[in-house]
Order: structure tokens, then sequence, then C-alpha cells
């Protein structure tokens, strides 16, 4: 629930940048009817690429969270592998939303896919049992 969360205060953010955009007559409507155009600035561009990515990885730790749920495998070591994973998207994001270095955004997006890729392999081994 707490990545669906943070996911939603991006999608929030996604909104103010493109009103504030709207409203400064940066942009009209148009400008967001087939994705976005050119014309939008390059916070409210990176405010809704960094939502898309809250949306595209993350399906899979929903899953393997669901599934370790729905399974009693869960045990301490997937509760603190979901909570890492968690905690580095949201730093994940921070980055992106602000001072946005690419390497540093890298390393946490790698070690967040490393988490998950950890409590995958941990399921599939338990489930293989």
């Amino acid at each position: 629930m707490t990545l669906v969360g943070w996911t939603l205060v991006v999608l929030l953010l996604v909104a103010y940048q493109r009103f504030k955009a709207l409203f400064a007559r940066q942009v009209t409507a148009d400008d967001f009817k087939l994705g976005e155009s050119s014309n939008v600035p390059p916070v409210a561009s990176i405010a809704n690429r960094n939502f898309m990515n809250l949306l595209e990885v993350p399906v899979l730790f929903y899953v393997v969270c669901i599934t370790l749920y729905a399974t009693q495998t869960a045990d301490s070591v997937a509760v603190a592998l979901a909570w890492s994973y968690f905690g580095l998207r949201v730093l994940h994001s921070l980055v992106y939303l602000t001072y946005n270095k690419v390497a540093h955004r890298l390393s946490f997006f790698a070690a967040s896919n490393l988490a998950l890729a950890v409590l995958w392999i941990r399921l599939v081994i338990e489930l293989s049992k």
C-alpha cells in the first residue's frame, strides 16, 4: 500500500505541474492530446515520466508481494527486502524529481531492482520445495 500511496503522490504532482503550465499559458490542452508535446515544460515531463516509471517495474513487486502473502511464504527477510524496495523507489523518485543526476538515480533504480530480483528468487526457491 505504501508504494501505491507514493505513486498517487507523484500522480498529484503530475497534475499540479500540468495545470501550472496550463495556467501559465506555456501549454494548451492539445499539447497533451497524444501524450506530451515538445511545448510541455521539463518539470511536468519529468514528473509524468517518473509516474510512468512507478507503473512499470513495480507491477512485478506487487505480484511477488501478493504471491508471498497468498502462499504464506513471507518471512522477515522478505519483509525487509520489500521495505528496501519501497525506500529505494522513493529515493529514485526524489532524485528524479529534484536535481535529477542520472548516476544517482541509476544507483537507486539498480539497487531497487536487485532487491526485487532477490525477492523473486527467494519466492521461486520456496515454492520449488
